[in-house]
């Protein structure tokens, strides 16, 4: 990792907020929404919504990932691979919890770019003149935001190098606005405040008829959390957690906002409209669905880009076949993989035109990251126990409380399945493909003849200082099969030094 990603700076935190929080920070456009469906609106659902929402960030993002998860940087990347490289040596099964985390969170890719931009484009509904133009689910609002995911995607290939340094402006924008419209509506019913209590939490899961079963609404505020560690090498620790301090605050005031309208608006029902709208005076409504448009392009950028690196990484670590990686930029880390791209965007648009709106996806959205995070889970488990080597008894207890959360989370998801068949058989496709490739390549290691490196570092060495050899290249560069450090194929080294010896200044 470069030495200044570990400091905080002003510059930092911009580009964390542009690359880092887009997906967690753009959730206010649809939890609440999800949340209250076509229930009546009542003070014990919203109080314990609320509530349910401010322990989810709390537990799950703040705890899990802020605090906890981002000490496992493996030279300054995260992401499930990154940790996989951590404990792979210890359990050797655990390459399987590896490629299904990563397969669930590249699923991911093709649901969250149309939900965040189709929920940000059909608050157009609410513009005066616009109601009958603007409708959720009409080829129009279909068109637009498949229209906008096609140019993100198309506009890939040339990197984002320019428009780049404009994403964290913008995010800054955008928090500070739903932190303001928020706090507005906070003001207007101070009470919602008492929802801070976890009583509220636990009252509604235990007594509002099917309340558990709203825990899969209340996910889709943390489903951001994985990405966030998958972008570690972006920013660097430190950068995240400071800004997730003003991010987090962002969030919180804009959920309770929302929630302090549902209960003094007088509405019993939602009847089609979005509280994260509803909560901003009319005559800014337009310019804010400008600046939401914004940040979900944002967010789907930065989703996107992640699944480049995800992808990098399998292929690094033999869990992908071989495919054209491309360098758009000199910018560090920015990839493009022109089959990736086109396949989420396939996926993307699919997803548009099965379920025609953002309430609809909302349905189906959630489940991937439930698996995501167990996985996660599961590693950082070996992680905590045999690198940090924590007390067993602390690893046990941190275990407890997040596989409580995850697994409560995951129940409440699991009837969502129904909804999203399609897309259950991409992720197992992936998982499919990965876990395939993982294991042919174990059986052709098999065959092949493995030598220890260190015995022909001797030989090396004269051969690289022998004058009477013609010189075959400055740096020599070979790709070993090899699962260690040691080890390298017998046929490499008969490259290297029978027949016609290939002398190189430095070998890698």
């Amino acid at each position: 990792m470069h030495s200044n990603l570990k400091k905080v700076t002003a510059a930092g935190l911009l580009v964390t907020l542009g690359i880092i929080f887009g997906d967690i920070g753009t959730s206010p456009l649809y939890v609440f929404k999800a949340i209250i469906g076509e229930r009546p609106i009542t003070d014990e659902l919203v109080y314990g919504a609320i509530s349910c929402v401010f322990w989810t960030l709390t537990l799950q993002t703040t705890f899990k990932y802020i605090l906890l998860t981002l000490q496992a940087d493996n030279k300054g990347e995260g992401g499930i691979f990154s940790l996989y490289a951590l404990v792979w040596r210890y359990r050797h099964w655990l390459y399987f919890p590896a490629i299904v985390g990563a397969g669930t969170l590249l699923a991911d890719g093709i649901i969250t770019p149309p939900i965040s931009v189709a929920s940000a484009i059909e608050g157009l509904n609410g513009v005066h003149g616009l109601e009958d133009v603007i409708v959720p689910g009409n080829a129009l609002t279909i068109g637009i935001v498949i229209g906008i995911i096609s140019l993100l995607f198309f506009f890939q290939q040339f990197g984002t190098k320019v428009v780049g340094s404009a994403f964290g402006p913008i995010m800054l924008v955008w928090f500070s606005m739903i932190m303001f419209w928020g706090v507005i509506q906070i003001t207007h019913f101070t009470p919602i405040l008492a929802a801070f209590n976890p009583y509220y939490a636990i009252h509604l899961l235990t007594h509002y008829p099917n309340g558990f079963w709203l825990l899969g609404a209340v996910f889709l505020c943390t489903t951001g959390a994985e990405a966030l560690y998958s972008d570690l090498g972006h920013c660097g620790k430190k950068n995240i957690q400071v800004s997730w301090i003003f991010v987090k605050i962002a969030l919180i005031a804009n959920y309770f906002g929302q929630a302090a309208w549902l209960l003094h608006s007088g509405k019993t029902h939602l009847e089609g409209l979005n509280p994260f709208y509803e909560i901003m005076p009319h005559w800014f409504l337009l310019p804010g669905i400008v600046i939401a448009t914004l940040a979900t392009i944002i967010a789907s950028q930065a989703l996107i880009s992640g699944s480049f690196t995800l992808i990098s990484e399998a292929v690094s670590m033999n869990f992908w076949p071989r495919i054209t990686i491309k360098f758009p930029t000199n910018i560090r880390g920015q990839i493009y993989i022109p089959s990736i791209n086109w396949i989420l965007w396939a996926g993307c648009v699919g997803m548009m035109l099965y379920f025609k709106d953002s309430s609809k996806m909302e349905a189906a959205y959630g489940f991937s990251i439930t698996v995501a995070m167990l996985m996660t889970t599961m590693l950082m488990f070996y992680y905590m126990k045999f690198v940090k080597k924590w007390a067993s008894l602390l690893v046990f207890v941190v275990l407890l409380v997040f596989l409580s959360v995850e697994v409560s989370f995951f129940i409440a998801n699991v009837a969502k399945i129904k909804q999203r068949w399609m897309f259950l058989i991409f992720e197992i496709g992936l998982v499919f493909i990965m876990y395939i490739w993982y294991s042919a390549r174990k059986i052709t290691n098999r065959f092949l003849q493995f030598e220890n490196i260190q015995t022909y570092v001797p030989a090396l060495t004269e051969l690289s200082v022998n004058k009477d050899e013609p010189k075959y290249a400055t740096h020599l560069v070979y790709l070993t099969k090899a699962n260690n450090k040691k080890a390298i194929e017998k046929r490499i080294l008969e490259s290297l030094l029978s027949k016609r010896p290939k002398r190189a200044d430095v070998y890698w």
